[in-house]
């Protein structure tokens, strides 16, 4: 009887290593939200010519993570031209992205959208982003930027 208790702990404990592995990806990296390939992703950088007028964009895009949400990994900034940086959600908040992953290229697959961010959310997000209570005051005009909220991310 203790064997069979044994060999069932064994094989139960062997059964939940397993499956708590992450999946073997066609492309070398870990995926967070819908799965997706790094096939037919363009530099972030050439986001705004790609928008044109458009308001609104179904696209897939890469970048190097610049800054990511230290309270959760709610969202992620992606270094774009000039100094500039690009901020990602996660579609329905259905995803969050680690903390430590600053410095590494990402690809998302998802909707970019021109939008005005408000004095308020700028500064939601700087104290997510636990910068100094100067820092967040000095934040007094909305921005006009392109946002993108990601169905999928590879981080590659």
């Amino acid at each position: 009887m203790k064997n069979y208790i044994k060999l069932t702990f064994a094989l139960v404990f062997a059964v939940v290593i397993a499956n708590a592995q992450e999946p073997v990806s066609a492309v070398k990296g870990v995926t967070y939200g819908e799965k997706i390939t790094a096939k037919g992703a363009f530099p972030v950088t050439k986001l705004a010519a790609k928008m044109g007028e458009a308001s609104t964009l179904e696209t897939k895009i890469s970048g190097k993570v610049v800054e990511v949400c230290t309270s959760k990994g709610c969202w992620i900034k992606i270094e774009n031209a000039a100094g500039e940086t690009t901020r990602v959600t996660f579609k329905d908040y259905g995803f969050f992205m680690p903390k430590d992953i600053v410095g590494k290229t990402v690809v998302l697959e998802g909707i970019s959208k021109k939008e005005v961010t408000s004095v308020d959310e700028l500064k939601h997000y700087a104290e997510d982003a636990k910068k100094s209570k100067e820092e967040i005051a000095k934040i007094t005009e909305p921005k006009k930027e392109i946002k993108f909220e990601a169905k999928g991310v590879l981080v590659i």
